[in-house]
């Protein structure tokens, strides 16, 4: 790969070289400060409120670091791959740099703070469930460290070549490393240590986000070309003029969709690893949900019975097991059910309802017993999952009972704090605003062999809004570097305009080694974390 590639003409491009002024840098600082205090005090408030009180410093001091790692790792996501979603409105002249890069950083805001979560946890569910387990151990916080640091690596690598890279592809990478390295050092086939159904789901959804940019940009492009015969619409910019008012409002749209989708989706990925860390050094306050409605007993009983009375029926009188999580745990590593497995699935079910009746709300829960509850109800979910993957299998009546049960252990363990939502937003936002230059640059000059038209970028970045927003309501990450880059690949395509052959190369070499690149860097780093831990 090399950083220098040829450039077509670009009569029209603004001068990029300006960085946010002396009042940007203050409000930059300031918001930093801002951030550091809220997550501090938010910290300490929740806590507080489950009477957990310091007595020793490292635990404080691992979460503080983890934490910091994490939302560094959102932070050069922003500037690695929001530079994205501004590139076609800086270089079609509808808005500034500097107002481009502000504004999208906002919109990247308010997406992470309007997400749902699913997606967090469908990255998480790729580790597994061993390490999930004793996320608060020293292998869990090895694990942590070894994923973001290898992302943080790949990502800021790439960058610096100015190779629009994907940050999704590059965590899931990270993920799969520190899996098959923690299956490695336990003496088992290094295949056993990643939950690749879940692999498979994501990987589909990231090889087939780019070519749905690149199809969808190219047909789209086409048909714009087919209705609206506005000649200036296909015509590169001229002299630093900003284009007409109504193609500037579409532009600047497609630009704040792609943005919030990116914040939506994207921001997702830093709230899963930062709800484990938090799990691993704080479990009393954040192992379980503690914010669950009061009807949230009785609704969890009744679903318990339903869903044993379905377990116990199917296992047809099979004798319960002497360690039923040993049972539950056994299938879920090896996905092949026994005799054991629905009865010790029962026998676990009903083992968590008597807790919670017993404490009366998970709020009351202790503080000795919140992390082996959720424990419980982790290995529960999980089995119930596997089980109902077969649809034939649990149709009807059967499966409802069991997805019922299951929604309600997520309620419990699969939650998101809003102040998580709002560290994750502030460093995807800020990190927007510094070091986009380089993907800017590559997206906007180095893809077509001439400059980007208006009708091109507005097709790449309406296909890119809607491709990533789709994908967010299925809970699937995909990649917002691929998506947009490949779609304005496919205007380049349609307009017949020709495409620099350096360009693709390096971003097919990037698309292709960032697997095994990830894989290998974080494999590596877990190995030797593990041992320093």
């Amino acid at each position: 790969m090399t950083a220098t590639l040829a450039r077509p003409h670009v009569s029209a491009r603004q001068d990029l070289d300006h960085g946010l002024g002396p009042a940007g840098k203050i409000g930059f600082l300031a918001a930093i400060v801002v951030a550091i205090g809220y997550v501090a005090s938010s910290i300490y408030a929740d806590a507080s409120a489950a009477h957990v009180h310091a007595v020793t410093f490292l635990p404080f001091a691992l979460l503080f670091v983890a934490l910091l790692i994490a939302l560094g790792f959102e932070f050069v996501n922003g500037f690695h791959d929001t530079a994205n979603a501004v590139a076609t409105v800086i270089y079609t002249n509808s808005m500034a740099p500097r107002v481009a890069v502000v504004w999208s950083g906002f919109f990247n805001f308010l997406g992470v703070l309007l997400s749902t979560g699913t997606v967090a946890f469908s990255i998480v569910s790729l580790l597994p469930v061993e390490l999930i387990l004793q996320v608060g151990s020293h292998a869990g916080f090895a694990m942590v460290f070894a994923l973001l640091i290898a992302a943080i690596i790949w990502n800021l690598s790439t960058w610096l070549f100015g190779i629009p890279n994907s940050s999704s592809h590059t965590l899931i990478g990270s993920i799969i490393g520190v899996g098959v390295a923690n299956a490695l050092l336990h003496g088992r086939s290094g295949t056993s240590g990643v939950e690749w159904s879940q692999a498979a789901t994501i990987g589909y959804s990231l090889l087939l986000s780019p070519l749905l940019g690149f199809l969808g940009s190219l047909l789209l492009f086409r048909v714009a070309k087919l209705l609206i015969k506005n000649k200036a619409l296909y015509e590169e910019p001229r002299d630093g003029a900003p284009p007409p008012m109504w193609i500037r409002g579409l532009l600047i749209f497609t630009c704040t969709g792609v943005s919030f989708a990116h914040g939506s989706n994207d921001g997702q990925k830093g709230m899963g690893l930062i709800m484990l860390i938090l799990i691993g050094t704080v479990p009393t306050a954040y192992a379980l949900n503690r914010a669950v409605p009061v009807q949230y007993s009785a609704q969890f009983h009744s679903d318990t019975v339903a869903a044993q009375t379905v377990l116990t029926r199917r296992a047809a009188g099979a004798a319960e097991p002497a360690d039923v999580r040993a049972a539950v745990t056994a299938f879920i590593s090896t996905k092949k059910p026994d005799a054991a497995t629905l009865p010790a699935l029962a026998a676990l079910s009903g083992d968590i309802d008597r807790q919670v009746q017993g404490y009366g709300a998970l709020a009351l829960v202790p503080a000795g017993a919140t992390k082996n509850m959720r424990n419980d109800m982790y290995l529960a979910s999980e089995a119930i999952k596997r089980l109902t993957a077969d649809k034939a299998a649990f149709a009807g009546a059967d499966g409802k009972a069991l997805a019922a049960y299951k929604g309600d252990l997520d309620k419990a363990t699969r939650f998101i704090p809003t102040w998580v939502k709002v560290a994750v937003a502030f460093a995807l936002g800020l990190g927007t605003m510094v070091g986009w230059k380089r993907i800017v640059v590559t997206v906007g000059e180095r893809i077509g062999k001439t400059h980007l038209t208006y009708a091109q970028g507005a097709s790449a970045e309406i296909v890119a809004m809607a491709t990533i927003g789709l994908a967010d309501s299925f809970g699937l990450p995909v990649s917002t570097t691929h998506v947009l880059s490949s779609g304005v690949a496919g205007t380049m395509a349609a307009n017949g305009s020709g495409l620099q052959a350096a360009t693709l190369r390096n971003m097919v070499m990037a698309w292709v080694l960032t697997l095994p690149c990830s894989i290998l860097i974080a494999g590596v780093l877990y190995a030797i974390f593990s041992a320093l831990f």
